[in-house]
């Protein structure tokens, strides 16, 4: 009698056990596949700083869309997207080598916990102002885009002027693009620190969806 009872317990500790395991291995899956999710296909994201005002205000809610990791395509002018934060550097602005720098993170572990849980990742959101091979001359308060004027009155609010002590003078290098906020006078971005790589642009945002009153797609160039 006794012997049937532990073949009993037993039987039930080894049903607990698996179903414990099952539940485990469901649970692993489903972050594998929303890490999987959020890396390469889209996230929501809030906006924090006032360097985008007033096309998007502290507060909203965004998706950004990371697709391009997949593609392989580059931002577009206008797009606006987001980007790991370069680090401050004592270095002289170098107008022909035009590059933001980057922190070095190391490890495997640390890496990934740096660049795919995003764990103290500190991300920028800036609009795409010049693509690679785009001579880039800040003067008189306005953007040349290849010794033309750059009309951003679409989304630049007509009282915002453009100036830059560091970088005023260069072409984008290949692989990288030049972005700034829309609201000049308190954005820091690529006039600061150089141009962006594209392995550091993180997504392209694509909607907003709070609140609800501006529920809608984020246009290159809202009217």
């Amino acid at each position: 009698m006794e012997e049937k009872t532990n073949q009993k317990k037993d039987v039930k500790s080894k049903s607990i056990f698996k179903e414990i395991m099952e539940w485990i291995i469901c649970i692993i899956i489903a972050l594998s596949v929303a890490l999987v999710f959020r890396y390469y296909i889209g996230t929501p994201i809030v906006v924090n700083q006032t360097s985008m005002y007033p096309n998007l205000k502290p507060g909203e809610r965004l998706i950004l869309s990371r697709t391009l990791r997949i593609t392989k395509n580059a931002p577009k002018y206008g797009d606006i997207v987001t980007f790991e934060a370069p680090i401050t550097t004592t270095e002289t602005p170098d107008q022909n080598n035009p590059i933001a720098k980057f922190k070095t993170v190391n490890g495997a572990f640390s890496r990934f916990i740096y660049y795919n849980l995003e764990f103290s990742k500190i991300t920028y959101i800036k609009r795409v102002i010049a693509t690679e091979g785009q001579h880039v001359v800040i003067k008189d308060n306005c953007v040349y885009i290849n010794n033309k004027l750059l009309d951003e009155s679409k989304y630049l609010s007509n009282d915002v002027v453009t100036t830059s002590e560091i970088y005023n003078n260069f072409i984008v290098p290949k692989g990288y693009v030049f972005c700034m906020g829309d609201n000049r006078s308190v954005s820091v971005d690529c006039r600061v620190f150089g141009c962006i790589p594209l392995d550091k642009i993180e997504g392209i945002v694509t909607q907003r969806f709070w609140p609800l009153n501006v529920f809608g797609k984020i246009e290159k160039a809202p009217n």
